[in-house]
């Protein structure tokens, strides 16, 4: 499908966006794994959610869905039955990640295929953990999709030390530790987004000395989901396109409400506000450990700053946008320190590089990042969005800012994450 925008004038009014993908994911999961009723309000809405979703209905649980809302009535400990097909987690690999830690506990075998691009992403991360517990897990012999997960005695707790920037390797450990008697322990020296630790109410702890931005987290039967009503807040990286484009159009303002502000997935503001962008946080509160609230959103000159490493891995979705914010700002967009692109749903540091080849910038792909600079010289280009979601998203935002417009070739791929994203786009510009 090919979607073409125009230049847009300005944006205004107001939005209330889809809850939070990762969030939306572990509040079905561990809805399903308690032993009783759950309710979910303002649950994303996208294909990746729905994964999830469909998983969880194969082995079991009973989920009654009405809009963004849906009543969750889960199996119990170790109560999931063993699915009459493969389970397919389609594009997401949350869904993999995540469900690898609870399958890993049953006491029945599974499979977990994808679609083409979820068949290419790296699975042995979570794999050698969970075997390191007890597991019976395996992959492909190039560590990909499908897995297999064989039922054992039982699983021992571990204490495991992430060894790559993954908030899902963390999450699959965490979450078959819930299946222990002892204590599991998982060491994040990587600040990676804290949601499952947050919605289970985890203990965690910081270490001292050299180690003391390492947070450790521990997980036992004792934390094992209960019933409960959750509201998910608004998507931070779903709202960044919409952030991105006000402050780069003229005479704009824009309100997002109740969107997540989670303190490990706002880096994305802090880098926007860096380069001077007017962002404003309101009407905060809270809801199961997360904190939400209003951003609101008004047009800006934007300069490049230096983007730290260490904030690397709370802007990793976002890069695609921020580098669209970079485009118009003054000064050259540098990324480094974020190879973790290139295994996502495309490889994300050559899929936005091919795409500003094509509006004649000067640009310098690098192993793990890539810079641009110079002057647009070549309008109205049919961008790729390479089936990434995310990319489509990014330069839809460019598209709608370059004097003539732009293509988007393969945009359908933005189901994954926000189905909804023209109609949103329709509601507030002009």
């Amino acid at each position: 499908m090919v979607q073409e925008f125009n230049r847009i004038e300005n944006v205004s009014g107001k939005l209330n966006l889809p809850g939070d993908k990762s969030i939306s994911h572990r509040a079905v999961i561990f809805s399903a794994m308690a032993d009783g009723v759950s309710e979910i309000t303002n649950f994303s809405d996208g294909e990746d959610v729905n994964s999830t979703i469909t998983c969880m209905e194969s082995i079991g649980a009973v989920i009654e869905r009405a809009g963004r809302s849906a009543k969750v009535r889960g199996k119990g400990f170790k109560k999931f039955t063993k699915p009459s097909s493969m389970l397919n987690a389609g594009n997401s690999g949350t869904t993999t990640r995540l469900l690898s830690g609870l399958l890993a506990a049953q006491n029945f075998e599974s499979i977990i295929i994808g679609d083409d691009s979820l068949s290419k992403r790296p699975m042995e991360r979570v794999i050698q953990p969970l075997k390191l517990m007890g597991a019976g897990i395996e992959s492909t012999d190039s560590g990909t999709l499908p897995i297999k997960i064989f039922p054992v005695k039982k699983l021992n707790p571990i204490d495991y030390q992430l060894p790559v920037a993954s908030a899902q390797v963390k999450s699959a450990v965490l979450i078959a530790a819930l299946h222990c008697d002892g204590i599991t322990s998982v060491t994040d020296k990587y600040a990676t987004r804290d949601h499952t630790e947050r919605m289970l109410n985890l203990k965690t702890s910081f270490l001292s000395g050299n180690h003391k931005n390492e947070k450790v987290i521990y997980s036992s039967k004792e934390n094992y989901p209960v019933p409960k009503s959750y509201f998910i807040p608004s998507d931070i990286s779903t709202a960044s396109f919409f952030i991105v484009l006000t402050l780069l159009s003229k005479n704009s303002e824009l309100i997002l409400h109740d969107v997540s502000l989670n303190e490990t997935r706002i880096g994305i503001l802090k880098v926007l506000k860096e380069m001077g962008g007017d962002i404003e946080i309101q009407n905060e509160k809270e809801s199961n450990g997360e904190p939400f609230g209003d951003i609101v959103v008004k047009s800006s000159k934007l300069k490049n700053a230096a983007i730290k490493n260490e904030i690397i891995p709370n802007i990793i979705d976002e890069i695609p946008i921020l580098s669209v914010a970079g485009l118009f700002a003054e000064g050259s967009f540098q990324i480094q320190n974020a190879k973790e692109l290139r295994k996502k749903e495309s490889d994300r540091i050559n899929s936005l590089c091919y795409n500003y080849r094509l509006l004649g910038l000067n640009v310098d792909e690098t192993p793990d990042g890539f810079s641009v600079s110079g002057e647009i010289k070549h309008y109205s280009p049919a961008f790729e969005s390479f089936d990434d979601h995310r990319i489509a998203m990014a330069l839809s935002v460019l598209s709608m800012l370059l004097k003539d417009g732009a293509k988007m070739n393969k945009f359908e791929c933005v189901g994954i994450s926000n189905p909804n994203f023209i109609s949103q786009l329709k509601r507030i510009v002009s």
